[in-house]
């Protein structure tokens, strides 16, 4: 009988160990801690079609995120599992459809939230209003001046590239949102941009929209043979042509 119980105790030590390990640190099949959490909540009045966007910190909080929840159904609510760990979220809704790209006037937005996941459920009431304005302006939206600029978009062999747009930035790092972005090229990949005042400007051609170029994408800069971006100087008054910009696929 004696030796019947040592054995049994036996058989529950080798099993707790295949179990547990043979240290104490091992918390998480210990405790029963998954590594996970959920993110779950309501986008209010409730919104329909709204996605959750996962951002770690650190990202670009308009680029391609870590994460991105299904759009919510008509009850506006969401539910996104996610590693534990700190996050930033926000809730967008484009008018569009798109899930990348810029939001403009007319889709939803909320603000950004600092989140923290751990093993457990995170319960987030989350307003997203409609953006009422936006600082973008299209060639199309813009009040047509006599300051301006005009050239095309062309590809590595000197064809014209349709479907590209002219991002305009006011600072040469090209980090921030553009101030003036142009109408889609046509077939022949000519573009117009009207500012509102003289300035120094730097220019960038993409086919897509928001966050920064990824796989795929036709994306070039405006320079001269230089590293930098070049400056491109309009005077007052003036529309500028022949500014020519060649885009190359991104890989």
């Amino acid at each position: 009988m004696l030796k019947k119980s040592i054995n049994l105790w036996l058989l529950v030590c080798i099993v707790s160990i295949a179990l547990y390990g043979c240290g104490s640190d091992e918390k998480t099949a210990v405790d029963g801690s998954s590594g996970t959490g959920h993110l779950q909540g309501q986008i209010t009045l409730p919104l329909e079609g709204a996605k959750l966007y996962i951002y770690k910190p650190g990202m670009d909080l308009y680029g391609p995120a870590f994460a991105v929840s299904p759009a919510t159904g008509i009850d506006g609510r969401f539910d996104l599992e996610l590693p534990d760990g700190a996050y930033v979220a926000v809730v967008r809704k484009r008018v569009s459809g798109v899930e990348n790209g810029p939001v403009l006037a007319g889709d939803n937005r909320s603000e950004f939230l600092q989140v923290a996941v751990h093993d457990g459920v995170v319960e987030l009431d989350i307003s997203a209003p409609v953006k009422i304005g936006d600082q973008r302006q299209f060639t199309g939206d813009a009040e047509v001046t006599k300051t301006g600029l005009a050239g095309h978009v062309f590809d590595s062999d000197g064809q014209p590239v349709e479907g590209a747009r002219v991002h305009v930035y006011d600072h040469v790092q090209m980090s921030e949102r553009p101030k003036f972005v142009s109408e889609k090229t046509g077939p022949d990949g000519r573009f117009k941009v009207y500012l509102p005042a003289g300035g120094t400007y730097y220019l960038a051609a993409r086919d897509k929209f928001g966050g920064p170029p990824k796989l795929g994408d036709l994306y070039g800069r405006y320079d001269k043979g230089t590293i930098e971006p070049s400056a491109v100087v309009v005077e007052e008054g003036q529309i500028l042509k022949a500014v020519d910009i060649a885009v190359t696929k991104v890989w």
